[in-house]
């Protein structure tokens, strides 16, 4: 299977998934912050909710529909204004909620991770940064002279793995901070510092253009 793919475009490939996974940006943001705020179970359901999210980029990109949505100006501006409106609403939960001292110290671990894995799903999906990648880079690895759905699925698989992978290293760093932050006036002060960190990339996505 790897022979669909050339040897160079498959380094520089992987190099190019590399660099994207470590770099910070929304994603990895919430993953760190899900695994020290709520645990590193809640951080991997959020990890397992953004590589949903590219898994249907993937999907997207193999039956054609990521050409047209990176040609389509409209579509690119709507999901990335999206995303951006839901870093604003997960920045407002959080620094709502440092605020609240009636508030319940902590969810239960099955609520955690339902909530931690459906933002997760949404904050994939609105990230400019993946979307730029998958609509816009992804398809440039593919070699239209072989199997076009086998090469989507294989570099796709690559790319979803790898971004995993990077993300479980986050996880287990925000891990090593959970329990300092289950005192009080730590816990609320970094409540409002994710929030705010959220609305700081909310407003840094809706200043991203297309290329």
């Amino acid at each position: 299977m790897f022979d669909l793919v050339s040897g160079p475009t498959l380094l520089a490939y992987v190099g190019l998934v590399l660099a994207i996974a470590i770099a910070p940006g929304p994603n990895v943001l919430f993953v760190m912050t899900q695994s020290a705020w709520r645990g590193p179970k809640a951080g991997l359901s959020a990890a397992a909710g953004v590589e949903s999210a590219n898994t249907v980029y993937v999907l997207c990109s193999a039956a054609g529909l990521a050409s047209l949505i990176a040609a389509s100006g409209a579509a690119f501006e709507i999901i990335k204004w999206a995303g951006a409106a839901y870093l604003v609403w997960l920045g407002f939960q959080a620094i709502r909620a440092s605020f609240n001292a009636e508030a319940p110290s902590s969810l239960t671990l099955g609520e955690a991770s339902s909530r931690a894995y459906r933002d997760g799903v949404m904050i994939g999906a609105g990230n400019p940064k993946t979307i730029l990648f998958f609509l816009a880079l992804f398809p440039q690895f593919i070699d239209p002279a072989h199997a076009i759905w086998l090469q989507s699925l294989m570099l796709g698989a690559i790319a979803v793995g790898l971004d995993f992978m990077i993300q479980l290293l986050y996880i287990a760093a925000g891990g090593m901070l959970s329990k300092a932050l289950s005192q009080g006036p730590v816990k609320r002060w970094f409540e409002r510092g994710i929030g705010g960190a959220f609305m700081g990339l909310a407003v840094a996505a809706a200043l991203v253009h297309r290329a």
